[in-house]
């Protein structure tokens, strides 16, 4: 087929679309709809996939942690011996600083819920569900983030169990609305604390917990509740460039406290941030496969429209076809004619999904706490899947017009 040809059959089709506008728009529903799901979801799953690499990379690259488990979704299906693995300890912690050289700092991070959610009150003003933990003054250097306003623990806080906290941005607005909450004193879960810092702000990851939280000296913590004693056990190496060499010491030491033959498996975890990230990945797999799902539907019925709409329009045009071949026209060009015209329906269809999809996902992050942002790779698979759809269920009726028979069709009424 001739380029100008090529141009002709696409004029004729787009002309044939505005021709029929609400019987186009019906036919290339289905379309829009999948390709809408497409650009929308994976827009979405992009800026969250962005947001919570750039969280995780703010933790540095020399971050390590030692839990009881890797971080996944595989609860349920976790054997007796890991169900009945022994908890990680402030004395783990501590001989982690003093026994693994290539260590920087340790952060023992211990969580408490209260029935019903934390809450903290501040005269007539209060905060609910908040994180509401026990740690050391070497957070600041693990988790890469600093007090913004006032002062961080010190050693002596955690010797002599000082009742004295440091709050995240969000606490601190819902406290402390215009006012300056150091050295105030506010009431947590019924302790008194006297609030000795506000933590700098940091990005969030749909809305939760990064700015909302209260943190108090583990010695604190550790009086008010003394059957709290599972922890996550927070580090840092030196450097990159030792990472694995201080994995491999912070390994060995705590399989030497754990009393482990060098058969035995670990009855503990110690991962990166990359495997953080590897837990996320898992996470979107059930939105990719919904996505998946959804917009296969929604191209399938799309299909199933352009096909119907090409058999009819081969039956109102027959005559048309008939003249076509009567002067000359080849099978091919006839065939040509119809699958240029049932791609520029549904490539109208992806296009406008596009559209909707990016002007939706933007919309959702626009009053929602969900990131998003625009994959040109996924735009065009869109696009493609928009015209091959077209091309595979428009190949039959552009067959069937190109097999009819010319005398035929000049007599058909």
């Amino acid at each position: 087929m001739k380029f100008q040809e090529f141009i002709e059959n696409t004029l004729m089709a787009l002309h044939t679309v505005k021709a029929h506008k609400l019987r186009s728009f019906l036919t290339i529903l289905g379309v829009l709809i999948g390709v809408t799901s497409i650009i929308g979801m994976v827009s979405l799953i992009e800026g969250l996939n962005k947001s919570m690499a750039q969280q995780i990379e703010s933790l540095g690259s020399s971050a390590i942690y030692v839990s009881k488990y890797k971080p996944g979704i595989q609860m349920g299906r976790r054997s007796s011996s890991e169900r009945n693995r022994p908890d990680m300890t402030f004395a783990d912690a501590e001989a982690i600083e003093k026994y693994c050289p290539l260590i920087e700092a340790v952060a023992p991070q211990n969580y408490y819920t209260k029935s019903g959610g934390n809450v903290a009150k501040y005269k007539s003003y209060e905060a609910k569900n908040f994180a509401f933990f026990g740690t050391v003054p070497g957070y600041e250097i693990v988790n890469s983030a600093y007090v913004e306003n006032g002062r961080f623990l010190k050693d002596n806080d955690i010797k002599y169990r000082a009742f004295v906290c440091v709050i995240g941005q969000d606490v601190a607005k819902n406290l402390f609305p215009g006012i300056d909450p150091v050295g105030k004193l506010i009431s947590v879960n019924g302790d008194k604390f006297t609030v000795i810092g506000v933590m700098e702000k940091r990005k969030t990851i749909m809305g939760e917990g990064e700015n909302n939280f209260i943190l108090i000296s583990y010695g604190a913590f550790e009086k008010i509740h003394p059957g709290e004693l599972a922890l996550w056990l927070a580090c840092k190496a030196k450097g990159p460039e030792v990472m694995q060499q201080a994995i491999d010491q912070v390994t060995d030491l705590m399989r030497r406290r754990h009393g482990l033959k060098y058969s035995d498996e670990n009855d503990f975890a110690v991962f990166t941030q990359e495997n953080m990230m590897e837990m996320w990945e898992q996470l979107t797999q059930a939105v990719w496969l919904a996505m998946i799902i959804i917009s296969s539907i929604g191209l399938l019925v799309g299909g199933v429209g352009v096909m119907n709409i090409m058999l009819v329009s081969v039956t109102e045009r027959t005559r048309e076809i008939g003249i076509r071949k009567a002067v000359g026209a080849k099978r091919s060009s006839i065939l040509w004619q119809f699958l240029i015209e049932a791609a520029v329906l549904s490539g109208v269809g992806g296009v406008l999904g596009i559209i909707i999809g990016i002007l939706l996902s933007q919309f959702i992050a626009a009053v929602s706490p969900l990131p998003a942002a625009v994959s040109i790779p996924w735009v065009i698979i869109g696009f493609t899947f928009s015209v091959a759809v077209a091309l595979i269920f428009g190949l039959y009726p552009a067959a069937r017009a190109s097999r009819l028979d010319p005398i035929e069709c000049l007599h058909y009424e």
